[in-house]
């Protein structure tokens, strides 16, 4: 069975799989999870992708001691226990975090653009636009940097003009949106249409190709940081590419990539574990050595959930999305 949907939880009993729909809400996404680790009895649990779902989903796999991995989530929130600050048990992710997301944007900014002034426009209501937002800005002034304006608007906002005309006034070198692919078309548009010139950088959430179906040239020349680079892509990533595209005909986006891995993470647990056991497959998770994966090869800490791995720098060129520079931990 193969689900590419950001909007769904696929919870696996070694070859039987039991999907349940999340509808895109918080809510439903707890419920989802309760209702498939009680009744259907899983073993382990393959999302939700969006940090906004997979958060309340977490707290539900950690307190019934289920492994979850979700693929996309780059939310801390997602593998911490937020009143103690402990790293869930039972939680893992297949991405980087956006504390290093928003360093390796900033440090880009800074030692690649050469810029001393930044802007930020981000959505507030949101846990994961408002935390990268959070991370660029301590990053950047931390180097020397200087976050001229810090801008923010509420989901489903779709005028952006007064934030842009002070950002415009502040005069950035460069303008970040860690806001999602299909908000960042418009944003970028209305910037444009105030005479803003300067570039803007994003985050894993521009990585899908409706972003350039939506933005076109507007978009061209840009960059954003996401967790692979088909064009600089491994052997085992090659491969997974070339499979990918025989099935549905594009290029597989980086959550394709990730909900790919992270079925490879559980596989590797899963064999290590030799059972199907809760138990046993956390601990084996826990324990993974190195996994070579297709955005890359990872490892967990004893006692986190956060793959420790790299990020890549694209650019928006024409049609593609083109590798630019690559960014360790």
């Amino acid at each position: 069975m193969e689900i590419w949907c950001r909007s769904t939880i696929l919870l696996l009993k070694c070859q039987v799989a039991s999907i349940e729909d999340n509808a895109g809400k918080a809510d439903q996404s707890a419920a989802a999870a309760q209702k498939l680790i009680t009744q259907q009895n899983v073993a382990a649990i393959i999302g939700p992708n969006a940090s906004r779902y997979a958060i309340p989903a977490a707290e539900v796999a950690e307190s019934s001691q289920v492994v979850l991995i979700s693929p996309w989530s780059t939310n801390p929130k997602t593998t911490i226990v937020e009143k103690t600050g402990e790293s869930k048990k039972y939680v893992f992710r297949a991405a980087f975090i956006d504390p290093f997301q928003g360093r390796v944007v900033a440090k880009f900014a800074l030692d690649s653009l050469k810029a001393t002034k930044a802007a930020v426009l981000y959505d507030v209501a949101s846990d994961y636009n408002k935390g990268i937002a959070e991370f660029f800005k301590q990053t950047f002034e931390e180097n020397g940097g200087t976050v001229v304006a810090f801008e923010t608007y509420t989901t489903n906002d779709k005028d952006f003009s007064a934030q842009l005309t002070k950002i415009k006034s502040a005069e950035p070198d460069v303008i970040f949106l860690p806001n999602y692919y299909s908000e960042v078309p418009l944003q970028i548009q209305q910037a444009h249409r105030l005479n803003i010139t300067v570039p803007f950088l994003g985050s894993d959430s521009w990585g899908s190709a409706e972003l350039i179906k939506l933005c076109g040239v507007d978009c061209e020349g840009y960059y954003f940081s996401t967790h692979y680079a088909p064009d600089a892509a491994t052997p085992v990533a090659q491969k997974f590419i070339e499979n990918y595209k025989a099935k549905y005909g594009n290029v597989p986006d980086d959550v394709a990539a990730l909900t790919y891995d992270s079925f490879g993470l559980l596989w590797s647990a899963l064999q290590s574990a030799g059972s199907a056991d809760r138990q046993a497959i956390r601990d084996a998770l826990a324990k993974i050595p190195n996994f070579e994966g297709v955005t890359g090869t990872m490892q967990f800490k004893e006692g986190s959930g956060d793959p420790i791995k790299s990020a890549v720098i694209l650019q928006v060129k024409g049609d593609q999305f083109i590798w630019f520079a690559n960014a360790a931990p």
